[in-house]
């Protein structure tokens, strides 16, 4: 049992050496994660539609949401298990979240990482994993598998 624990944390060290590396010959470090949350928060809290969105669910808890987006992308990024949370649950019931937001935020989210990525694979990476995160969650918030049923007819 020893042994496959220190197995096991060998292999989980190996694998956050491994995506450090690759963020390092990209461009990222923890300062860069730091600035990306600042950033596009700042700039989701003045768009017309995402802001009001966040800033109901948010209101006066901004500074502890910006620390734990920090540990998610951080937690992506270098695979350091710095964040564990539950993304899907944390979006349930937030009102005024619609399926049709998502590419605004990552309109936005791109727009960002083009202003401030320190390499273009850096921004594709980034924009890449941003794009799997946001259809992950709409499927996981708005899809309705029953509306694809074959057998399902229409009036």
């Amino acid at each position: 049992m020893e042994q496959e624990l220190q197995a096991r944390a060998a292999h989980l060290a190996g694998i956050r050496e491994k995506a450090e590396a690759e963020m390092a010959r990209i461009g990222i470090d923890a300062t860069f994660i730091d600035r990306l949350v600042d950033t596009f928060y700042g700039r989701v809290q003045s768009h017309p539609r995402l802001g009001p969105v966040f800033e109901g669910r948010l209101a006066g808890r901004w500074p502890d949401h910006m620390e734990k987006m920090k540990r998610f992308w951080s937690s992506v990024a270098f695979k350091n298990g710095a964040y564990g949370g539950k993304p899907v649950q944390a979006h349930l019931g937030v009102g005024g979240m619609s399926a049709d937001l998502f590419p605004e935020w990552l309109t936005l989210f791109s727009e960002t990482l083009g202003d401030i990525a320190p390499s273009e694979q850096a921004k594709d990476w980034f924009m890449a994993t941003a794009e799997r995160i946001a259809k992950s969650l709409t499927l996981s918030l708005f899809y309705n598998p029953a509306l694809d049923d074959p057998a399902r007819t229409t009036a």
